[in-house]
């Protein structure tokens, strides 16, 4: 490899956290140390960068977070930096500590404001996908996404106990703002009687007639699993209209929230961390710049910003139908 054009990289994770992004930064110091780049950690995001809120990382900085939760870095959104006032205040701080390139950590917010940054001031910038919706354009797992859907599988799991116990009907509701992938394949996983995910177009009837037909074949608990994100209706309002329909059903609602964000990354997580913390450093080196990492047929590939933001991964229909079948 030539010897590269960047000599101070600064790495800042953006909007919110998701396991294995620890993962990724201590891959892009690593790497950067190997290959003789400065390396700089910016603090809360874009709001750090703004502020000149930075230190100086080596190897050893980075020791003992691989398999840590969360980000060393901290998160933050920031409004300011979406204005042009906000981004020069930022490209100042850069030219001050003479940083020429940026790996910035998250997702959609995260990668329109480098795109931005990057057009307006020339500063290489290469997005790594951290966000646990696995909603990114250019890559088939978005880290955190694979930790996330562990997390939520296990807590349906326990759920399922109770209500077996009890005869219960439980809706559980899944983070997925804009997206059902932690909710169709959760529900998959632990044989939820019925999916509903923004990207399906559900009704209410289809969910009474997933209820008469689970009780003529026995069943006596359930599990719904819902995207937070559903369109049909918020998912007390789902529970309110069953027990209207069906007064007989013992029926609780379990919001799970923000736990599926934290804990320890899964091994998937932490190699895809590493992978593309390591992608982004030699892609810079190579001199692409406006471009997000990612690992599509278990390759390291770069996608366009602007098609990572655009774009969406679309739901897999297949599994839509696997889980409609297998839920009998």
């Amino acid at each position: 490899m030539t010897e590269s054009q960047v000599k101070k990289i600064g790495v800042l994770t953006s909007g919110g956290d998701s396991p294995g992004m620890n993962a990724a930064i201590r891959a892009v110091v690593r790497t950067a140390h190997y290959y003789q780049i400065e390396c700089f950690g910016i603090r809360e995001g874009y709001a750090g960068l703004m502020e000149g809120n930075c230190l100086k990382l080596g190897p050893r900085s980075v020791k003992h977070i691989i398999n840590q939760g969360g980000t060393i870095l901290k998160s933050a959104r920031s409004l300011e930096f979406k204005t042009p006032e906000g981004r020069k205040r930022a490209y100042e701080q850069c030219q001050k500590l003479g940083i020429d390139a940026l790996v910035v950590i998250g997702g959609d917010g995260t990668f329109t404001g480098a795109k931005i940054f990057c057009e307006e001031f020339g500063i290489k910038v290469i997005g790594v996908p951290g966000t646990i919706d696995n909603d990114i354009f250019g890559t088939d797992f978005t880290i955190g996404y694979d930790t996330a859907l562990n997390t939520a599988m296990q807590a349906i799991d326990k759920i399922r106990d109770t209500a077996t116990s009890h005869n219960r009907v439980f809706f559980v509701e899944v983070m997925g703002r804009d997206a059902g992938f932690i909710a169709l394949n959760s529900g998959l996983a632990t044989g939820a009687i019925d999916i509903l995910i923004p990207e399906k177009k559900d009704s209410i009837d289809e969910l009474f007639e997933t209820f008469i037909r689970t009780e003529k074949t026995g069943k006596s608990s359930s599990i719904i699993v819902v995207a937070e994100g559903e369109k049909l209706a918020s998912t007390y309002e789902l529970a309110q209209k069953t027990k209207e329909k069906f007064p007989e059903f013992d029926i609780r609602v379990s919001i799970l929230g923000h736990m599926q964000r934290g804990g320890a990354p899964s091994c998937a997580d932490r190699v895809l961390a590493s992978r593309l913390g390591y992608g982004a450093v030699i892609g810079l080196m190579e001199g692409k710049t406006n471009v997000m990492a990612g690992i599509q047929s278990n390759q390291l590939v770069f996608t366009p910003i602007e098609d990572a933001i655009k774009k969406s991964n679309e739901i897999d229909s297949e599994l839509v139908k696997i889980a409609e079948i297998l839920a009998i």
